[in-house]
């Protein structure tokens, strides 16, 4: 299939699909949509930047199209459950965009601002509600949304919200939906905690795999710079300084760093804004609504603040901490090279990084190129990386490779979560138990 006119979408949709500017499905949509259509469960393995929201958005509408019906107050005829405010708003804007014209209500709802507006929203009632796991709780137990007439349920970057400790919560809320639905579960990556949770919602699924798990995308043009960690923002300055760099999300280990890298361009004249979990609703969102639009080219991010950033024409990357989950490589360079374009994934790494180098080349399968020719080349760094017959390296034992984080003993239960607050301030689980130890992001 080809174009969307193929995939037997109700008129008034398929207008919308082209007054947005859409011309051709993508792999993730084109094999999706027809399941989804036919109301088969499915479980999606898709990094962001595959169009996959739209491969849900799309079929929702036209059943809410084809079988319409007014949601009573409180209630909702579609959840969409997704880890971040960042990626509730994204889909929040998709859902817009397709149904600008069509007599659908939806609405977003997030913590870190207040609940009056949303809870208005809801006194309606609406057709589709997206929403962070913590509000969706508080509001729940408030009476303000009921799932009781829910007909279809979406679990986005289920990886994530593992993740994030988003578990328990997760149950809770399927633990209120009924059992006449249609499920639908998307993932970049397929560890064992999300498999288990498939089995438990899932019945018959369709299961759609458009890329290998956590592989790169394969038109990220990689390398990655050796040096001192006292030189990274010198260097940084001196790479963003190049006329080519058009729009670069720029990725740090913690806050801290974000701010500081931030404030640092800032002092060089270099335009850039940082958004991490400690920034406001409206910080964060001035900032990414500043970055689209052009005004600023850089923008400084942390891991879970950056999941669900989807802005168009990011031509560079840059890693200036790389991360101590391999996986969130794989995630963090995916926002670039999209819709058919070009893109460079630049990582800098200092002697104290290279296990996280070591473990990224091995989840992605390949050695990430190393570009020498800039002035802060840094030959300790270098020397790091012998070859693997020379035996175990110096940088093993002087900085332990991080390990994967195993699953919780039997009987033992991760660390509680706050449901309240959970999408502010939560971390990886596995975080504490990499090296070096790392505080903030």
């Amino acid at each position: 299939m080809s174009e969307f006119n193929q995939l037997n979408l109700v008129s008034s949709l398929r207008t919308a699909i082209q007054q947005a500017g859409f011309q051709a499905p993508t792999p993730i949509q084109s094999q999706a949509i027809p399941h989804l259509l036919d109301g088969h469960d499915l479980l999606g393995i898709a990094q962001t930047g595959t169009g996959k929201t739209a491969a849900f958005v799309l079929p929702i509408l036209n059943r809410l199209i084809s079988q319409p019906r007014r949601p009573r107050a409180g209630e909702t005829t579609v959840l969409i459950l997704t880890p971040t405010r960042e990626l509730a708003s994204q889909i929040g804007a998709t859902i817009e965009a397709f149904s600008a014209t069509l007599p659908i209500r939806h609405t977003v709802i997030f913590g870190g601002v207040g609940q009056y507006l949303q809870a208005k929203a809801m006194s309606r009632g609406v057709h589709i509600l997206v929403a962070t796991p913590g509000r969706l709780l508080d509001l729940i137990n408030q009476g303000i949304v009921r799932l009781a007439s829910l007909q279809v349920f979406v679990l986005d970057e289920a990886d994530r919200m593992l993740d994030m400790g988003f578990i328990h919560d997760i149950r809770r809320v399927i633990a209120l939906l009924p059992a006449d639905r249609q499920t639908l579960l998307f993932s970049a990556t397929m560890p064992p905690e999300v498999e288990e949770l498939t089995k438990g919602i899932l019945r018959d699924p369709v299961r759609v795999e458009v890329t290998p798990q956590s592989t790169t995308v394969e038109k990220v043009d990689q390398k990655v710079l050796f040096v001192n960690k006292e030189n990274k923002r010198a260097l940084l300055k001196k790479i963003l300084e190049q006329q080519d760099i058009q729009r670069a999300l720029v990725f740090t280990r913690t806050k801290h760093g974000a701010d500081r890298v931030t404030e640092h361009l800032e002092k060089n004249a270099i335009p850039a804004m940082a958004i991490h979990g400690n920034k406001s609703q409206s910080a964060r969102e001035k900032s990414l609504e500043l970055f689209r639009n052009g005004e600023v080219r850089v923008l400084v991010a942390t891991d879970i603040a950056a999941r669900g950033i989807d802005v168009a024409h990011i031509s560079h990357v840059i890693n200036f901490d790389l991360p101590n989950e391999p996986e969130s490589y794989v995630h963090r360079i995916g926002r670039t090279a999209r819709a058919g374009n070009d893109g460079q994934a630049i990582s800098f790494c200092d002697a104290s990084e290279s296990p996280y180098l070591r473990d990224i080349e091995r989840i992605i399968r390949q050695k990430v190129p190393v570009d020498r020719d800039h002035r802060y080349h840094c030959e300790i760094a270098a020397g790091m990386f012998p070859e693997p017959q020379r035996g175990p390296s110096s940088a093993r034992r002087q900085a332990p490779t991080p390990t994967r984080s195993a699953a919780p003993a039997k009987g033992r239960r991760p660390p509680p979560v706050v449901a309240r607050h959970a999408e502010q301030t939560a971390r990886p689980q596995g975080q504490r138990n990499k090296a070096p130890r790392v505080s903030g992001g």
